[in-house]
């Protein structure tokens, strides 16, 4: 079995988008993987000391090596994201340092099998290297079929009643939804 080389970039695909100053909307982007340093420097930052929310900005600062045409990715331009777009990036950060690809685990409806999907894509992913069982849809080199399941059903179609979100089932995420609907309500948000 051949050696994949590690992956320490991922591209991404912001749900909204950051607008600059000059309203051009900016949503494609890259994320390294985070080093020891990324997660240790910003807690002797003075505005992470005194609000530990502000840890989040600070290290997708470090960790964001590129959008759009932007020069330059700084706390900045993390704060001013929406926060749909924030969300996304923090859970893609989670994604790719503990599980090392942007991908999320889901199962067939059908027969129960387990497999990755990429978040970007929605292709079916060939197993980790340290996995021990098989997994349908990978041919012999470890490589992925693209939009293959085990029974030879798309992932399209297997994936559309599994949301890709952070490994959470459907009904958590409904009921989240759910929840935050109502506060925006009783928030009286106009948009309800």
């Amino acid at each position: 079995m051949t050696e994949q080389p590690l992956q320490t970039e991922f591209e991404f695909t912001l749900p909204r988008g950051y607008v600059d100053d000059d309203g051009t909307l900016h949503t494609e982007g890259r994320m390294r993987l985070a080093t020891a340093a990324d997660e240790i420097q910003p807690l002797q930052n003075p505005r992470v000391q005194s609000n530990s929310s502000y840890l989040t900005i600070v290290l997708l600062s470090r960790v964001v090596t590129e959008l759009g045409t932007l020069e330059t990715i700084d706390e900045d331009v993390i704060q001013n994201l929406f926060v749909t777009d924030l969300e996304y990036l923090q859970a893609m950060y989670e994604r790719v340092n503990n599980r090392g690809r942007n991908a999320t685990e889901t199962a067939c409806p059908d027969c129960g099998s387990v497999f990755d999907v990429d978040v970007e894509t929605g292709a079916q992913l060939a197993p980790p290297a340290d996995a021990e069982s098989e997994q349908p849809g990978v041919n012999a080199d470890a490589d992925p079929i693209k939009g293959v399941h085990g029974t030879g059903e798309s992932v399209d179609s297997i994936g559309a009643a599994t949301a890709v979100s952070d490994g959470s089932n459907a009904e958590n995420d409904t009921e989240r939804e759910h929840e935050h609907e109502q506060t925006e309500v009783e928030a009286g948000n106009p948009s309800e």
